[in-house]
């Protein structure tokens, strides 16, 4: 072997989308020609394998999958993440976590909700492990940096300028870059301007676009009110980092669970567009690789309804709400419909008899809209209804996602999501029907099928009750900027009146979606800017994301794909659906064969161009993995 035989592979993020496409790397090397070999250089300024995961991050924000259920190997070839866990000596200790190597404290679970800190370990030692195993003609190269533009070179490859001012040329590219951030929107800056005009009144004034790393929340001071906009997952890393992170604590157990603050916490109002709480995940009576199986809403029937709209509209695009949505809803209706049979002792009803009954449809619009044909006087009754809402949704999460009817229909979503794929993915929908699934039912479907933990939510409570936290609005609520008060107003329109609540500090908590052209890394809109991907786009409607062919190749300003690089997660999150889900263990994974599917077709044409040989630049040819600072 000659280093003038060594194809250059560069991934450009390394978090665990970039992992998945060095584990198949180095499960399909074997597929290499005879004499062939890679240099693969990875581009990213953390730990390898960590991406939004970062082992120093505070213990108290968790993940949010079962430990048991996650993994970073197809096909059981290693541990999941609570096997490694167990392997490695950790422990619980009243819901934390330490490598005792003992037998002190309770084996961890495989229903346990692990630290996201611990997961960072687990995805840098998949990392490690898959290093060590690559063999000696796949060597990596870790450049500790950032990409900052990507120029494609006549003919083939690319040369990828890091931020410290490297040039690395590549003949292969891989795009797992990640979360994203948002350039400032106009109503960022006024929030900043308002922050900046005000500061001499209000020493508190804060405002924070997002909340990640969370040390930004540091800025908030003790005993100030802040609003914190969302109720989902993020908003719960906020609440936690606000409350646990300043040194309060909790004690007792669900609906007995109290909170003893520590005097530093803020005091935290939550409000979102309608003021919903997220659901509460079930307790799962699945297993670990349990799933509801489709009888109506089923991939074959989604191919069946576009193969009709190709025969009578000419098109295979389809209506969500027309056409894809009653599918779901009897499929939803359905598990309700033999949990409720379970719970009276009855057998299930064979699918071929069920009809999606009145009875069943306003039990699944209940659940979709808790808030249709209700109004509220003012905010003390609408709180009261929140309050309500988030303790019957606890019991029906203590029942388990088998028993509950609510938590069995929510529990669809879940496990028909490559049934919502085969539909909504690359232009499956109509323009105006995509812009209505994004803009009305994904919030819909992340609310009651992707929310919190049990725990999370009997926290929750237990903040309202201590008095930490409080509702800042309800429905339809606003911020407005008082200026003559110096802070931030959240107010809500109600028969009594409009109500308002007052704020030091505001927090968007939300991850932002992925629109190139908003996006402020300097990576993209140098690709942008240079033509080498474009904004995804479905007709008229842009979802977000940047455009690639079905085998995850980025297509270009000029529409035609890139030959020998390939985009995966939450940049395709547009053309794709549902990007960020981390593989299950035992089960079938769309993280898993968007990596294979792109690594085949690499190496595919790697054997094409097997008699192109390439001179190897900058680096030595000992062939042994590095990794540069």
């Amino acid at each position: 072997m000659t280093d003038r035989q060594a194809r250059r592979v560069v991934i450009v993020g390394m978090g665990p989308r970039g992992l998945s496409i060095l584990r198949r790397l180095s499960e399909l090397a074997d597929q290499l020609p005879d004499g062939c070999a890679l240099d693969v250089h990875l581009v990213d300024p953390g730990d390898g394998g960590q991406g939004a995961h970062p082992v120093r991050q505070p213990a108290h924000l968790l993940t949010n999958t079962l430990a048991g259920q996650v993994t970073l190997f197809s096909e059981g070839r290693g541990p999941s993440f609570t096997e490694w866990a167990r392997s490695e000596g950790y422990r619980e200790f009243a819901a934390a976590y330490y490598p005792t190597g003992s037998d002190a404290g309770d084996a961890v679970g495989e229903h346990a909700y692990l630290p996201r800190q611990l997961l960072g370990s687990y995805l840098s030692w998949v990392f490690d492990e898959t290093v060590r195993s690559l063999p000696s003609r796949v060597r990596v190269v870790h450049h500790r940096d950032r990409a900052v533009d990507i120029e494609t070179r006549p003919g083939a490859g690319f040369a990828v300028h890091l931020a410290k001012g490297f040039v690395l040329d590549g003949d292969y590219l891989f795009l797992a870059t990640g979360h994203c951030e948002r350039v400032p929107t106009q109503e960022d800056r006024a929030y900043g301007e308002f922050v900046r005009e005000n500061a001499r009144r209000n020493p508190r004034l804060v405002h924070c676009p997002g909340p990640y790393p969370v040390e930004r929340l540091q800025e908030i001071a003790p005993g100030s009110s802040v609003a914190v906009q969302g109720f989902g997952l993020t908003a719960h890393d906020v609440i936690s980092e606000l409350t646990v992170g300043r040194g309060g604590r909790f004690h007792g157990d669900g609906t007995e669970l109290a909170y003893r603050p520590s005097g530093r916490e803020p005091r935290i109002l939550l409000f979102s567009r309608q003021c919903l709480p997220f659901a509460a995940r079930g307790v799962n009576e699945k297993g670990l690789t349990g799933q509801h199986r489709a009888r109506f809403f089923t991939k074959e029937a989604v191919r069946g309804l576009k193969e009709q709209a190709v025969r009578e509209r000419g098109t295979p695009q389809l209506d969500f709400e027309d056409e894809v949505l009653p599918l779901l809803l009897k499929e939803m209706g359905y598990a309700h419909r033999n949990a409720e049979r379970a719970a009276d002792g009855r057998l299930p009803l064979p699918a071929e008899e069920y009809l999606f009954a009145p009875e069943d449809r306003r039990a699944i619009e209940e659940i979709l809209d808790p808030l249709r044909g209700r109004e509220f006087a003012n905010q003390d009754a609408f709180t009261a209804f929140f309050v309500d809402q988030v303790e019957r949704d606890l019991e029906q999460a203590g029942r388990g996602n088998l028993t509950s009817p609510v938590k069995a229909a929510t529990d669809v979503i879940r496990d028909t999501r490559a049934s919502l794929r085969e539909a909504v993915e690359f232009a499956g929908l109509t323009p105006a029907s995509h812009r209505t699934f994004h803009g009305r039912y994904v919030a819909v479907m992340n609310r009651i099928s992707f929310g919190p933990p049990r725990h999370r939510n009997h926290q929750l409570l237990a903040l309202l009750r201590a008095g930490v936290v409080d509702l800042a609005g309800g429905p339809g609520c606003r911020v407005d900027l008082d200026r003559a008060a110096a802070r931030f107003a959240v107010r809500t329109d109600y028969p009594d009146g409009t109500q308002t609540r007052h704020a030091d500090a505001l927090v968007v908590a939300r991850l932002d979606s992925f629109h190139p052209e908003r996006d402020r890394s300097p990576l993209t809109a140098n690709l942008l800017a240079r033509g080498v991907v474009r904004p995804y786009a479905n007709g008229s409607f842009k979802p977000g994301g940047i455009d690639i062919d079905e085998r995850g190749r980025p297509v270009t300003v000029t529409g035609e794909p890139l030959r020998t690089a390939w985009a995966v997660g939450y940049p395709v999150e547009g053309p794709r659906f549902y990007t960020h889900a981390l593989p299950r263990h035992g089960m079938p994974s769309q993280f898993i064969t968007d990596a294979d599917v792109s690594v085949r077709d690499m190496l595919a044409h790697v054997r094409d161009r097997n008699d192109l040989p390439r001179e190897e630049e900058h680096v030595g040819a000992d062939r042994k993995s590095v990794s540069l600072p």
